[in-house]
């Protein structure tokens, strides 16, 4: 089985939102993550949904669940103290609902509304060739790495530089086996998933995906995605 885990747990406070999370903002009368959730409930491949929703939301999010007819949603957790908990929230809860053996995981920001079919695809292909699979876009810039005291260390090389994105998918049995070595061990914040399985020595293949699934962290973030999904919409790009 494939399995989307949909990650909404936080609160999104660089956005400045009035009264609720950044993953229920409207667009077109319709939450963010429900464009996200859409995607993976439409798509072929995938044949089950995690989603993992700050708490005091849950009903909220189960009252979308049935008027989108998101029925691939099979559980609806409530996130950790960390992004790390939250995510390992929804592994467990993938486990129990589909269990383990053979499941691909995809682990999916809920507010990464333009993921397309297509990289979908392309990770699941690649965890079953490679083992996990993180997605990322080419480096258009220049990318520096700077010490402590704010000066450039390292310039790395373009050609191999990327821009780390979501999905990261890997085998659920992999990553939850880690994640839970990582917690015993006191290692409870790493920063995604993929930084962690690198950390227990696990090789991740890359799947170039398209440079406009950007996570909507701040107004701009918004903005820029009200306006490609109406461009969309409008069948001004493909």
């Amino acid at each position: 089985m494939n399995i989307a885990v949909i990650f909404a747990g936080g609160v999104g406070r660089r956005m400045n939102t009035k009264d609720r999370p950044k993953q229920f903002l409207l667009v077109h009368g319709k939450p963010i993550i429900v464009h996200t959730i859409e995607i993976f409930e439409h798509h072929q491949e995938i044949d089950g949904i995690i989603v993992v929703c700050v708490e005091d939301w849950i009903p909220y999010m189960q009252e979308m669940k049935y008027r989108y007819r998101l029925d691939k949603i099979g559980k609806i957790v409530p996130g950790g103290e960390t992004g790390q908990l939250s995510i390992y929230n929804g592994l467990c809860a993938a486990r129990d609902v589909y269990g383990v053996n053979d499941n691909i995981v995809l682990i999916h920001d809920g507010v990464r509304p333009l993921i397309d079919e297509r990289t979908i695809s392309d990770n699941i292909h690649c965890v079953k060739e490679n083992g996990s699979a993180i997605t990322c876009t080419l480096a258009k810039e220049t990318v520096v790495l700077v010490d402590e005291m704010g000066r450039v260390a390292d310039v790395p090389s373009r050609k191999n530089s990327r821009m780390a994105q979501a999905p990261q998918s890997f085998w659920l049995k992999d990553i939850l086996d880690v994640d839970e070595r990582a917690i015993k061990e006191g290692h409870t914040d790493m920063i995604d998933s993929c930084t962690m399985m690198r950390a227990y020595n696990h090789s991740i293949s890359v799947v170039v995906g398209p440079t406009e699934n950007i996570k909507i962290t701040t107004p701009d973030d918004f903005y820029i995605f009200r306006a490609l999904y109406d461009a969309r919409e409008n069948q001004q790009l493909n």
